[in-house]
């Protein structure tokens, strides 16, 4: 099977660099993005030859059960980021700056971005929208953080897009989604999410831009695919959306093993003999011996 990696390498080989990215697009190597929020997931990812690996604020719903993106906290998301960059050597880690951590000024972006070098251990960083954001990633760049981009449906701004809706099924609002992300790539990102668009819109946004375009729910043409762990997995409940592909039902799994778990103990099989220690030959007689002996003295009083 031919490999993906980056030209001159195997997977396993040196990490992947963000320069390696834009490489990969020239030759036609599709990227392999997926995200993790722990060191098991990373190692996993690792293992099986991905790319890049996104610590997204997804993190709020898949882990922590809010309701949206919104709501977690930069700190929980160093947390993570710290978990799964010690965990991986070959894959680009990369952390989604959250919500209201980069939107006030320029200068509160860098100091973010610099955190999630610094602290979490991320490889670069990556923010919703266009716009104001221009000027974010501009700075954030400048102080040598490398940022990806991320255009179409940005769910930190869902509610002022209408909803969790698809972006770009207009003329107009496609021109629009190709501006931002060519103005991304000006402003200095090494590569851009396009998430929730027509497979058209973003096939011309991809043959447009130099940098790398990574899909979600935006057709086959995008020079590489990010999914949600859970959601291909089969670890997310609700609805999901059309662009999820399962690759496994592991909730149903695992739900099996927890009631097995449950029924074992509540049935005595579980532990079993082999699930115990032992004592050391003649411990136990000595035990008991003690035991014995101090049941005596209690009668005694």
């Amino acid at each position: 099977m031919e490999s993906n990696a980056p030209p001159g390498q195997n997977p396993g080989s040196r990490p992947i660099t963000p320069p390696d990215l834009t490489v990969m697009k020239r030759r036609d190597q599709l990227i392999a993005m997926v995200t993790a929020y722990d060191a098991p997931s990373a190692r996993l990812a690792e293992a099986a030859g991905m790319d890049c690996l996104l610590v997204g604020d997804s993190a709020a719903m898949t882990v922590l059960g809010h309701d949206s993106t919104v709501h977690v906290t930069v700190d929980e998301m160093l947390l993570f980021t710290r978990a799964v960059a010690r965990s991986v050597r070959r894959p680009l880690v990369i952390a989604d700056l959250p919500f209201g951590s980069f939107q006030v000024s320029d200068r509160a972006a860098v100091k973010t971005a610099i955190r999630f070098v610094k602290d979490g251990g991320a490889h670069a960083v990556k923010l919703e929208g266009a716009g104001s954001s221009l000027s974010r990633v501009e700075a954030i760049v400048a102080a040598g953080v490398p940022v990806m981009g991320h255009v179409g449906l940005t769910p930190q701004t869902a509610v002022a897009l209408g909803g969790y809706r698809a972006q770009g099924r207009t003329a107009r609002s496609a021109h629009r989604l190709r501006d931002d992300a060519v103005a991304l790539e000006r402003a200095g990102c090494f590569a851009v999410v396009l998430e929730a668009m027509p497979a058209e819109v973003a096939a011309r946004i991809t043959e447009t831009l130099a940098i790398p375009t990574i899909g979600i729910g935006a057709g086959a043409d995008c020079d590489g695919q990010v999914l949600v762990w859970h959601d291909l997995l089969g670890l997310s409940s609700g609805h999901l959306p059309v662009f999820v592909k399962r690759y496994a039902d592991l909730g149903d799994v695992t739900l099996s093993a927890l009631q097995a778990y449950v029924s074992d103990v509540r049935a005595r099989r579980f532990p079993e003999d082999r699930h115990t220690y032992s004592m050391i030959d003649g411990e136990s007689a000595r035990l008991r011996g003690q035991a014995d002996e101090l049941v005596g003295h209690a009668d005694k009083r």
